[in-house]
């Protein structure tokens, strides 16, 4: 089973989940503050975060960026509102997912394994190492490069850049994205999608020029060119 930790400040929540996510088999090593959390990391290697977002001190997205800087280990943002400003930014951080609280264990268990699966490719018979301009996906072998240079994909940039991929020209909304690459049931937040397009964005295509690699199409949502 994977192992996690749990970041999380408030004594109840923290105790509860632990205790929940060892009853079902989980390696579990909690803390209760970013700084102490970010220490943890280091001893435990854990196969995921779950991150309280408002915590004393230095803040759950706080702890989310400094994670990303040398990390793409799946993250899972805990946030007592699901309309907070501060989801979006946590999602801006690099965030995966994010569950509103409470929520009940097997919930929580839900969203670890959607995270972690390995994705589905639904791209059968394609070639194992696909080239699209400057940018080689290895289906095979769950890697991207561009212009040779492997990139550093969390769990849901890579998983949204391989069920784009997977079909050429073809536009997806929001909602079918978020029932194939999140796993999430039906009016699930849309702001998935989009933060994790932005942060895709910012990897794989050029910087001075428009996107060429993922286009939105207002009103319909997402497809994979290139142009």
């Amino acid at each position: 089973m994977p192992r996690v930790l749990l970041v999380e400040d408030d004594p109840s929540v923290r105790e509860g989940v632990e205790l929940g996510l060892r009853r079902r088999g989980h390696d579990v090593r909690s803390a209760a503050t970013g700084e102490a959390g970010l220490v943890a990391l280091r001893e435990f290697h854990p196969d995921l975060l779950l991150l309280d977002l408002m915590l004393p001190g230095m803040n759950g997205v706080q702890v989310c960026r400094q994670v990303r800087e040398n990390s793409q280990l799946p993250i899972i943002m805990l946030t007592a509102r699901g309309d907070d400003f501060d989801v979006v930014v946590g999602l801006e951080a690099g965030a995966d997912d994010y569950i509103v609280k409470p929520a009940r264990t097997e919930v929580i268990e839900a969203r670890i394994r959607a995270v972690l699966r390995r994705i589905d490719d639904p791209g059968q018979g394609r070639p194992a190492v696909e080239v699209h301009g400057d940018l080689a996906i290895d289906r095979a072998g769950l890697t991207v490069t561009k212009s040779g240079h492997r990139l550093a994909l969390a769990p849901s940039e890579l998983k949204l850049l391989l069920h784009l991929s997977a079909a050429p020209e073809q536009v997806f909304s929001r909602q079918q994205l978020l029932e194939h690459v999140w796993e999430h049931s039906f009016h699930a937040d849309a702001r998935l999608v989009d933060a994790c397009v932005r942060r895709l964005r910012t990897k794989i295509e050029d910087e001075s020029q428009p996107p060429r690699y993922i286009q939105t199409l207002r009103g319909f949502g997402y497809r994979f060119g290139p142009l």
